[in-house]
């Protein structure tokens, strides 16, 4: 069980001078969480920041200080930056006058200025060499990576624990006792899910390596440009918003800015408490806090369609990890604590739900919401048209009138049917390609589908140029289908 300790007085350790050839190593360590649709939240791994400097610390408790009675810069690895609560460490770190180094999978330039950046792999970094030379100038570390599904080589094992282990090795080798795992509530000894049972024996690792770390445990994360809050705004919009349950699981939402000034608080003290659920300041069930959610984008009553978990646990075998046996499990159990504890450690109140959006940022929503039902209904009518148009050249519509035209443009015989059901077939694949792959597959499917139209388009205009002039239109439809396909392809993600 998690034990929460009282916040410190609110005083500054004003006994830091300089000392010379002495050397005063402070390690920060946040951890950052991603939360999913059901109420889980990812927890983010460790971030560290070691400060070398002239200072001698006297005794006492509180905000670290140089010896001209200003508060130390800290130099603070963040990992999973790139992630919503990644970039709201990092956002907070410097809003307090620290310097955040990024750690991403990939680095692209500069962080922005002043901002270095640092590449890291969770998937691969497993050795406590790995992490090592990363850690060099680095006063403080905030991990705030997590997955929630399995691919690959990132299981819940390498990402939430091995990894992280090393890490927490290399932090205790290199004198860091500043450190921060946002793992998620939940994780304890009544953990069941692999997920929360992975995130426990990160926790555990961080414990044993670095006693004066702290376990950051959040319940929900909302944050407007956050993956997981926008689908949970989408259902929310929905004319009928279909819940397990009709949505009576216990949730008790926090909002990224105050749990990213939570981190900064927890690093620029002395003292931490070993563990600190953070969690907004009033606990409601998922509807409730769908209902307050499609308010404040200015929506009406929420309309909800509830049906049994289990029916949709067996859904989720269908394939996806928004909906599954463990992720339901998580949701039923609930996500709640005593807020009390973060509250004094942020040194205001939290912010009610009821606030997380600001009218611009509903405004800016409510598009974002409208063009992505619209891109779903697009994506289907796509799809449609090449199923159609397959199954029709199948035999639906009369075949001598099929090979007629084929003929028309120089296809006769063998080559004609060829043409006819080899098209046909293409026109089914495009149909079901459409509607099943993702990312980077299904990009390559639009423009697979681009490339077709434009081919057959050239070929009637130089063959059959009267198309271009009937009344129907057969040939001039093809420009708002390139059209769309070409949005869906910008659309989606690589």
């Amino acid at each position: 069980m998690c034990r929460f300790a009282r916040l410190p007085q609110n005083h500054w350790l004003a006994a830091f001078t300089p000392a010379k050839g002495a050397r005063a190593s402070h390690a920060l360590h946040v951890a950052t969480t991603t939360l999913d649709s059901t109420a889980a939240i990812v927890p983010l791994k460790l971030v560290r920041t070691i400060h070398e400097g002239g200072f001698r610390r006297a005794s006492g408790v509180g905000m670290i200080e140089g010896s001209e009675g200003n508060k130390t810069r800290l130099r603070v690895l963040v990992l999973g930056a790139e992630g919503l609560i990644g970039r709201a460490v990092c956002d907070a770190l410097q809003a307090a006058g620290h310097r955040p180094v990024p750690g991403v999978r990939r680095r692209q330039g500069s962080g922005g200025a002043g901002v270095d950046r640092v590449e890291v792999d969770f998937a691969h970094d497993i050795h406590q060499a790995d992490w090592l030379p990363r850690l060099r100038g680095i006063d403080a570390v905030v991990n705030a990576v997590g997955i929630f599904a399995e691919h690959g080589a990132q299981s819940f094992r390498r990402i939430h624990a091995q990894t992280p282990r090393a890490l927490f090795a290399a932090c205790r080798e290199t004198g860091i006792t500043r450190v921060v795992q946002i793992s998620a509530l939940g994780a304890d000894e009544h953990a069941s899910s692999r997920f929360h049972r992975s995130k426990r024996a990160g926790d555990a690792a961080l414990r044993a390596m670095v006693p004066t770390g702290t376990v950051l445990q959040p319940s929900l994360v909302f944050g407007a440009a956050g993956a997981s809050s926008r689908m949970l705004m989408s259902l929310a919009w929905l004319p009928l918003a279909v819940l397990p349950g009709g949505g009576r699981q216990p949730i008790q939402p926090i909002h990224v800015d105050d749990l990213a000034a939570l981190v900064v608080r927890l690093l620029e003290h002395d003292t931490r408490p070993e563990c600190l659920a953070a969690v907004g300041p009033q606990a409601l069930s998922l509807v409730r806090y769908l209902a307050l959610l499609r308010h404040a984008l200015g929506g009406g009553r929420l309309r909800v369609l509830g049906i049994p978990t289990t029916w949709l646990a067996r859904l989720g075998r269908l394939g996806g990890h928004w909906v599954d046996r463990e992720a339901l499990a998580m949701l039923e159990r609930g996500s709640t604590a005593d807020a009390a504890p973060a509250t004094r450690w942020l040194g205001h109140a939290l912010r009610p739900p009821r606030l997380f959006l600001s009218s611009a940022e509903a405004a800016d929503l409510r598009v974002l919401l409208a063009w992505r039902a619209w891109a779903v209904a697009g994506r289907v009518a796509v799809a449609l048209v090449w199923l159609v148009t397959g199954v029709l050249s199948l035999g639906v519509y009369p075949v001598a009138g099929s090979l007629a035209l084929l003929g028309r443009v120089g296809l006769h015989g063998t080559m004609a049917y060829v043409a006819l059901y080899g098209g046909a077939l293409l026109d089914l694949a495009f149909g079901v390609a459409t509607l099943l792959l993702r990312r980077r597959a299904l990009r390559r499917a639009y423009l697979a589908q681009v490339l077709l139209i434009l081919s057959y388009t050239a070929i009637i205009t130089v063959a059959l140029p009267q198309f271009w002039l009937h009344p129907f239109g057969p040939i001039l439809k093809n420009l708002p289908m390139l059209a769309l396909i070409g949005m869906l392809y910008a659309s989606e993600r690589r």
